[in-house]
């Protein structure tokens, strides 16, 4: 894996600069008061991949710009900081216990030596162990507004993350511009390809507009764990790992969309970035099920 770099000074997102000690916000302010060994694979089978966005097509565009928190209870209010510092403390705690190895990762130290910056994707089912994975290297992912997103985008921004504001539901074409800001100066930017609210497992076609837009290359991958919590009740069956387990990240190579590419190239990438998704998920879920015989040859492909 490439060397973590930490900017302790400035960062630029979403055209503003912001500082880690920007983040400290007095309580009240947080509170936005004034003044105050079976296998089992998680996934379903896809039947169809979703529609790629047509841009200035939808009567309710103006949905697709919208940024606005929405408004919350005084109650709610109060629980974003406690759940903030909460999750991040547990993404500490239970990360700096886990014991990675990567699959694949050479295609992104590769792309870094070229002058590339890259577009990440993931299911959203990995995502505990993707921030921990990712921190501190300047990575700006799509955050929705609703409440889930204010305090999840406390917990990944004390992690060095950036965060562009928006979703598949709103406000979700500024979120793409201003993640094609921060490609062209020089942040790499990744999406929980299905969320924030599913369907599981099916990809949304935000990262191959975005490539299509900037150029630069779509990588996606997927982290398996050893031992971990599935919660069977949620909808992307988010998965909570144990402490000291060990985990496996499997990534694919890039994909590139061309930036005359019209509707039915853009549905052939959106196909098989949905592939490549569905390839890394399983070998990463079935990872430490296989004899070590056959993880060897694995290894041997994808570190190719």
């Amino acid at each position: 894996m490439p060397a973590k770099t930490r900017d302790t000074s400035t960062s630029q997102v979403g055209g503003r600069q912001r500082t880690r000690v920007g983040l400290r916000k007095t309580f009240w302010n947080e509170l936005g008061i004034e003044g105050a060994p079976v296998v089992r694979l998680y996934y379903t089978p896809v039947v169809k991949l979703a529609a790629p966005v047509i841009e200035g097509a939808d009567e309710r565009l103006n949905v697709h710009y919208d940024t606005r928190l929405p408004p919350l209870s005084l109650w709610r209010r109060m629980q974003i900081p406690v759940i903030g510092w909460a999750g991040y403390w547990l993404v500490r705690t239970i990360g700096s216990t886990l014991r990675f190895e990567y699959l694949g990762a050479h295609h992104l130290d590769d792309l870094h030596k070229a002058g590339k910056r890259v577009i990440g994707a993931f299911w959203h089912r990995s995502i505990f162990s993707a921030i921990w994975c990712w921190r501190d290297r300047g990575f700006v992912v799509m955050n929705t507004t609703n409440f889930d997103g204010q305090w999840t985008r406390r917990v990944i921004e004390r992690l060095g993350y950036g965060t562009a504001q928006g979703s598949s539901t709103r406000g979700g074409l500024r979120g793409l511009a201003v993640m094609a800001r921060c490609l062209e100066e020089g942040s790499d930017v990744a999406f929980t390809i299905d969320g924030p609210r599913g369907p599981r497992y099916l990809a949304k076609p935000g990262p191959v507009l975005l490539a299509r837009r900037t150029g630069q290359p779509i990588l996606v991958f997927h982290i398996g764990v050893e031992r971990g919590y599935t919660f069977e009740k949620s909808w992307d069956l988010f998965q909570l790992p144990h402490l000291f387990s060990r985990a496996v990240m499997v990534m694919a190579p890039p994909i590139y969309v061309p930036a005359d590419a019209g509707h039915e190239m853009m549905e052939q990438k959106h196909a098989e970035m949905q592939k490549a998704l569905e390839r890394v998920r399983d070998v990463a879920e079935s990872w430490f099920h296989l004899p070590e015989a056959e993880r060897e040859s694995l290894r041997a492909e994808w570190n190719a």
